[in-house]
C-alpha cells in the first residue's frame, strides 16, 4: 500500500490545481489552472497596470485581430480588444490595461469564462468547489493597497 501511495504522489503533484488563488506580494496576482491551460491576472502598483495572461495547454493561439473574453452566468459580459500580444511561441496571450473592473467583475460574478482568438476558444470554470469569487475579492483588496 505504501508503494502505491509513493507512486501516486508525483502524479498528484503534476496535476494542475483547480483552485483560484490570490498571491499577495510586490505584484498582486490571481491564478488558476485547468487541464486546458491557465490564467494569470496581475496588478503592478508601481506602474498602475493590470495584465491578464491566458496560456493554452496544447498548441499555440492563432494570430487574430480581435481577442474576446466572454463571461457566462449571473452577470454575463463580453469584452473585446485589439490590444493583445502573443508570446511563448504563441501559447500565451496577454492583454494589459490601466483598469480591469469589467474583467474582475466577470471573474467574480459568473460561472464560466471563455477566451477567443480567431477560431480557438479556451474555457475556465469560475464556480464549483473552488470558485473564483473569494480569490477575486482578495485580489481586489491587494490592488486597493490593503495587502501590499
Amino acid at each position: 500500500m505504501l508503494r502505491v501511495f509513493a507512486c501516486l504522489v508525483p502524479l498528484l503533484a503534476a496535476t494542475p490545481a483547480l483552485a483560484w488563488e490570490a498571491r499577495i506580494g510586490t505584484i498582486c496576482e490571481l491564478t488558476h489552472a485547468e487541464a486546458g491551460g491557465d490564467v494569470r491576472v496581475t496588478y503592478d502598483p508601481r506602474v498602475a497596470e493590470y495584465a491578464i495572461t491566458i496560456r493554452r495547454g496544447a498548441g499555440a493561439w492563432p494570430e487574430g485581430p480581435i481577442f474576446v473574453i466572454r463571461f457566462d452566468g449571473g452577470r454575463a459580459l463580453t469584452i473585446q480588444t485589439d490590444r493583445h500580444a502573443l508570446s511563448e511561441g504563441g501559447s500565451a496571450l496577454t492583454v494589459t490595461d490601466r483598469g480591469f473592473g469589467n474583467v474582475l467583475d466577470g471573474l467574480h460574478y459568473n460561472e464560466t469564462a471563455t477566451a477567443y482568438l480567431g477560431d480557438t476558444a479556451l474555457s475556465f470554470a469560475l464556480t464549483g468547489p473552488e470558485p473564483a469569487a473569494p480569490a477575486v475579492e482578495e485580489f481586489r483588496r491587494c490592488t486597493e493597497g490593503g495587502l501590499v
